[in-house]
């Protein structure tokens, strides 16, 4: 399994940014994917879920309205959708879908749970 990350980059505070994830190794329609991020100094802070066929969709209140996620099952590919960026969204951001079955929104408590990206960062800053 696979998770590819991109669109990360330097973004002045308030603008916006979409971030993908390509998937590859899975039936990817049939899994939860979850964004999920780690700010300087900080430990995992999950984002957000979406379910294998899109229909459902979950956030964190720190994220709920502003970032939006997304998935195109054809292009095997997950989308953050970030507006509204502040500086305390400076983090690395990763997807990621679970190994096992019964994680709750589809992302396991214990990182290793889970398959993971490389991350891409986002950087916000004037």
């Amino acid at each position: 399994v696979q998770l590819v990350e991109s669109g990360g980059g330097l973004v002045q505070p308030g603008k916006s940014l979409t971030l993908s994830c390509e998937v590859s190794g899975l039936i990817f329609s049939s899994y939860y994917m979850s964004w999920v991020r780690q700010a300087p100094g900080k430990g995992l802070e999950w984002l957000s879920s979406i379910y294998g066929d899109g229909s459902k969709t979950y956030y964190a209140d720190s994220v709920k309205g502003r970032f939006t996620i997304s998935r195109d099952n054809a292009k095997n590919t997950v989308y953050l959708q970030m507006h509204g960026l502040k500086s305390e969204d400076t983090a690395l951001y990763y997807c990621t879908t679970p190994r096992i079955g019964g994680c709750d929104r589809g992302y396991c408590s214990s990182p290793t749970d889970n398959y993971w990206g490389q991350g891409t960062q986002v950087t916000v800053s004037s």
